[in-house]
């Protein structure tokens, strides 16, 4: 069985408000796309890599020889991404149709989240269905529905609501399938998840630990720095 890593980088990140993409700041000493992909190469290196990215994309040439240097043996791809996350993860499994099997596993990973656990990541292998899962964790914060003026409307049940992560695993074909069909009918995809269901299938949810951050706003960066030198002292122990 094959594995392929999907990873879409061809976001500009403009929350971060940066002079570049969020995935070129540095972290740790090499930038952020760099540390994710060496992460997903490390913890699963005998699967290939396609990464999306936006067709202006100007600082991939000096990212790719940074990897070259830290990991030549990275098998990694390339292709154009698109205007949302979904379209840019259907264009990586377009590219990818000469090459995958329909039921080789595909694991969509956010490039800003660099700090994913190698336990994490072993149990989302063994527990997700013939369908496919997520890596996911219950919400513990309480949830506040608000109105229009930002005031409460209303408390949520949280008991079953859980916070979707990335890696999300499944069959190349039922993927890709699945987003072709929900982005024709105009459906809103936030992850690779609602596209399965959209098409009726019910992913499973694995627990996946709440470090696992994604960095959105430029004070994560410190966090997940952080956070990654707590994983390299937990590996040493």
């Amino acid at each position: 069985m094959n594995y392929w890593w999907v990873v879409p980088a061809a976001g500009i990140g403009q929350r971060m408000q940066a002079d570049r993409p969020k995935q070129y700041l540095e972290l740790a000493g090499r930038t952020l796309l760099a540390t994710t992909l060496l992460r997903c190469h490390q913890l699963l290196p005998q699967a290939r890599l396609v990464l999306a990215l936006h067709p202006d994309d100007r600082w991939w040439p000096a990212c790719r020889a940074e990897l070259e240097q830290a990991a030549p043996e990275l098998d990694l791809m390339t292709t154009q991404g698109g205007a949302e996350r979904a379209d840019s993860v259907l264009a990586a499994l377009d590219y990818l149709q000469p090459h995958a099997a329909a039921e080789d596993w595909v694991l969509v990973h956010d490039a800003a989240r660099p700090c994913l656990d190698a336990a994490d990541l072993k149990r989302l292998l063994q527990q997700a269905s013939p369908i496919g899962g997520l890596l996911a964790c219950p919400l513990a914060d309480t949830l506040k529905q608000a109105t229009a003026q930002q005031t409460v409307a209303r408390t949520l049940d949280r008991r079953h609501l859980w916070q979707a992560l990335t890696p999300q695993m499944f069959p190349y074909q039922a993927l890709r399938c699945a987003l072709q069909r929900a982005l024709a009918a105009g459906a809103t995809l936030t992850d690779e998840a609602s596209a399965l269901e959209w098409s009726g299938l019910e992913p499973q949810l694995v627990i996946g630990r709440r470090d696992n951050i994604k960095i959105t706003h430029p004070e994560d960066l410190a966090l997940a720095e952080f956070l990654l030198a707590q994983q390299k002292d937990r590996s040493c122990e």
